[in-house]
């Protein structure tokens, strides 16, 4: 697809490819190539992407956008345009232009175009470079300056799992961990929390890798392994700082889990993540770092695991009929074993319209499992450290797995069994 981009932007796109066809050397600050980017973003904004990936290939470049999670290609365009517009980005992200053969980082500020005229909002792009067999690939994740300002229903929390989370947040001191793989929306997730705690009264403070968005209300620090400053060193620095929340970008060893527990244990609120599979996981996974079970019952206050799942496109989803929704309200009852869907079933499926890109689907959702640390699950630590039991214990504490989330939200209309199946774990 490449409809969409400004008048004056395109046919300096053309005119490029033209060039770079006939094998002419292009320059990052050519008025082309320089039209050309600022036409690329502006399309990335209006499709909504997350992600823009620019990749040499043998015989081309490709540019694809990553939308609602997965990857659309846009253009393909001849080697020598894609380097110059490789080598334009990293100009202006303040990056060695001439290094080709190491991986580097950077951030862009840009705007995105108001309404009538009016100064549009400021967009952070945050940059990285990665040699290849023919080239320097770029990716560009963009962030969504809203993103940290949406409250808990606007995230996807279900009335049930907002309230005990709300409740964990309010806590004085302890643990709160937030799992789930890349792309989940974890930091999201934090951000938006950490935006509605940081008042004028505490110090919200943290240590990232890398920092995801600046956040004008928090006291933020990027981690820099060439310094010796990784998670822990950082979170040792932090506890000097008078902090009152603090949050550590990732616990990926002992070291940053040890500091951790004990920013914690010295009364301060504490927010990371884990990389598990589903919200029990994350203690066993503290465990298997070195945590004693006693440190764990002490410190952590709850789990929140998460995924992401594709919401159905308002504008053109269809409604079942009632021989299909019979049919699949079977298959949704058999999917959540032993638990049971109650109340409304509407069953929609995607059809594709412009608005969609032809996907049927529009915009993403979360969905949660959240764990609260009880006593009787504290017991569970204790005498029984194995991961079947601690996951019964969690849903007789209240906690509901990511697949009944996901199925909630197939039966209200908002998304597809399929979506819910490629997303999450089954049932323990």
């Amino acid at each position: 697809s490449k409809s969409g981009g400004g008048s004056g932007g395109f046919g300096s796109f053309e005119q490029l490819v033209e060039l770079g066809k006939a094998n002419k050397q292009l320059d990052a600050n050519d008025q082309g190539v320089v039209q050309v980017v600022d036409w690329l973003w502006q399309y990335a904004f209006d499709q909504r992407a997350s992600d823009i990936h620019l990749e040499p290939r043998r015989e081309q470049g490709v540019i694809r956008f990553r939308i609602d999670g997965v990857l659309h290609p846009v253009y393909q365009m001849p080697i020598g345009v894609l380097t110059a517009m490789t080598a334009r980005i990293k100009l202006l992200g303040r990056m060695d232009v001439v290094e080709r053969r190491r991986p580097q980082d950077g951030r862009i500020k840009t705007l995105r175009p108001g309404v009538a005229g009016a100064r549009g909002e400021e967009v952070e792009m945050r940059l990285s470079t990665l040699p290849t067999a023919f080239g320097e690939k770029l990716v560009m994740r963009i962030f969504d300056p809203e993103s940290t300002v949406k409250d808990l229903s606007a995230l996807g929390f279900a009335a049930h799992d907002a309230q005990r989370w709300e409740e964990l947040t309010k806590r004085p001191h302890g643990i709160v961990l937030v799992t789930g793989p890349t792309g989940s929306g974890k930091t999201t997730t934090l951000y938006a929390t950490l935006k509605r705690l940081a008042t004028e009264e505490v110090n919200v403070s943290t240590v990232e890798d890398p920092i995801e968005m600046i956040e004008p209300a928090f006291n933020q620090t990027q981690v820099q392994a060439h310094l010796d400053l990784d998670f822990a060193q950082g979170l040792r620095a932090l506890m000097r700082q008078d902090p009152d929340i603090i949050m550590v970008g990732e616990v990926r060893d002992l070291a940053t889990a040890e500091m951790a527990v004990q920013a914690a244990l010295t009364g301060h609120l504490v927010f990371t993540t884990l990389h598990t599979n589903d919200a029990p996981s994350a203690v066993m996974r503290l465990m298997e770092l070195g945590i004693p079970p006693y440190l764990i019952n002490a410190t952590v206050l709850g789990v929140l695991a998460q995924r992401l799942v594709r919401t159905l496109c308002p504008a053109c989803k269809t409604q079942q009929d009632k021989a299909q929704a019979a049919t699949s309200r079977e298959s949704l009852a058999e999917l959540v074993k032993p638990w049971q869907i109650s109340g409304g079933y509407r069953p929609y499926e995607p059809v594709g319209c412009v608005d969609c890109r032809m996907t049927g689907f529009r915009g993403r959702m979360g969905l949660y499992e959240l764990l609260t640390v009880t006593e009787s699950f504290k017991d569970k630590v204790s005498r029984e450290p194995r991961l079947d039991v601690m996951c019964k214990q969690a849903v007789a504490d209240g906690m509901r797995p990511l697949r009944l989330a996901g199925a909630m939200r197939v039966a209200e209309g908002l998304t597809t069994m399929d979506e819910v199946l490629a997303c999450t774990p089954p049932v323990q």
